[in-house]
């Protein structure tokens, strides 16, 4: 089968049986040109006990000396910290604008840097946590004009509800992204804010561009993705992913259904991806599957020993059909050093079955098991921790130090009850705040 590296991301026939063997074989080139094992073999020896570090609280040294002391103090020995939240940089002299959190901060002062200074000081992890396909909420449109939403509306995800509205909107007009924004306003159930497509070669070539910028100049431990994913099975229905699955299926029709579904284009712009909705989705997971392969690269070329982390979703059929995610695939290829599924459920038996499943499809991938610890009480994150143990996890990740240390969300010494009981950690809440 013949592979077609197009601008750099690997476009596979789509609908074929043999793209699962494809992926793989390509990923193990990658990962041995770039130091795949030595990734995983940094971490083989001891359990990885993270923390999920929404970018609000890396608005200020103080608030970076509390992230890592309070780690630190409870038996937590990696950090994933959110330096790219919406299209937006926690880190200086980006690709992207600063974020606006920080515009009270003097321009020096780089979070990044700071955190990563303060934490191996105290032998801790680093992995810059980036938001991938999501680039902005629609309720707070960024202020930088300089934001990719502004810069190149184009490339951003449509809905189906919108797909023939948005065909005739040219994209530079302010009507486009005032369009996208209410809708995606309205629809806040299904959509959390506006997302750049995979699709789009521009779009991919982006996120590449930010991804290599960050990691070449900052000695990170790990590079931590989320948001590699769809909203939903509505998306993406942009005129230039209308464009890509024309492209995509026209030369594998007769010449007469080629006439035919080119006169119905012109009265319906998704008539390809309406008409051959398998096709439409293969192209859709494919693509996200090269966008990731792409990341991939970029990381392992400038830090071989980095690890190459991406957060799934745990059931894997919606994973796959609604989200296309296609995490098998990614897991079979070798794609990730490191699975996290976000098993943030409160029930025990759907965690188990969870994790035990992705355990047993990742094989020779580390598994951080993702734990909601927001969503339940510190005993119910005990137990599920001491779950993720007994199926043999590589590690636990709770999801979030904003929201443990919040008092207004739960019990001060929820960090505490966790460090003893979990980790046989004594500490101090006091010290941590």
């Amino acid at each position: 089968m013949q592979l077609d590296f197009h601008h750099g991301l690997l476009r596979l026939p789509v609908g074929s049986p043999a793209r699962f063997g494809c992926v793989a074989l390509v990923a193990a080139a990658i990962a041995s040109s770039a130091g795949f094992g030595g990734a995983v073999a940094a971490e083989a020896g001891d359990e990885v006990r993270a923390l999920w570090v929404v970018r609000t609280s890396l608005t200020s040294p103080q608030s970076v000396e509390a992230v890592v002391r309070t780690a630190s103090d409870h038996g937590f020995n990696t950090l994933l910290v959110q330096v790219r939240g919406r299209g937006d940089a926690y880190f200086n002299n980006g690709v992207e604008p600063r974020a606006a959190p920080l515009a009270l901060q003097p321009p020096p002062f780089d979070p990044l840097q700071a955190i990563l200074a303060s934490a191996h000081d105290a032998g801790l992890r680093v992995h810059a946590w980036l938001n991938v396909n999501l680039v902005a909420s629609a309720n707070n449109l960024p202020a930088s004009r300089d934001h990719i939403i502004y810069r190149h509306p184009e490339w951003l995800m449509v809905p189906r509800d919108l797909a023939e509205q948005m065909a005739v909107t040219a994209p530079d007009s302010p009507a486009y992204l005032g369009t996208l924004s209410r809708w995606t306003r309205d629809h806040l159930d299904a959509v959390e804010g506006l997302y750049l497509s995979p699709l789009t070669q521009g779009a991919a070539a982006y996120t590449a561009e930010v991804l290599a910028d960050l990691v070449a100049r900052y000695p990170i431990d790990g590079v931590h993705l989320d948001y590699v994913r769809y909203p939903s099975a509505a998306f993406d229905y942009s005129r230039s992913a209308m464009e890509e699955i024309r492209a995509d299926v026209r030369p594998h029709l007769p010449p007469d259904e080629r006439l035919r579904m080119d006169a119905r284009l012109r009265v319906r712009p998704t008539s390809y991806a309406d008409r051959y909705p398998e096709r439409w989705s293969s192209l859709r997971r494919s693509r996200l599957t090269s966008l990731l392969m792409r990341l991939r690269t970029v990381v392992k070329r400038h830090r071989p020993a980095a690890l190459f982390s991406a957060t799934i979703v745990p059931d894997e059929t919606d994973a796959r059909t609604r989200r296309f995610q296609d995490w098998r695939t990614w897991l079979e290829g070798r794609l990730l050093d490191v699975v996290c599924p976000m098993t943030y459920t409160q029930d025990a038996r759907i965690f188990e079955s969870q994790i035990a499943t992705v355990r047993d499809i990742a094989a020779a991938t580390s598994v951080w098991a993702g734990i909601g610890a927001y969503r339940l009480s510190a005993a119910q994150t005990i137990d599920n921790i001491r779950t993720a143990r007994r199926l043999e996890t590589d590690g636990i990740a709770l999801f979030s130090y904003d929201s443990l240390t919040d008092p207004a969300q739960h019990p001060i010494d929820y960090l505490a009850q966790v460090a003893e009981a979990a980790f046989g950690q004594q500490a101090d809440p006091a010290e941590s705040r």
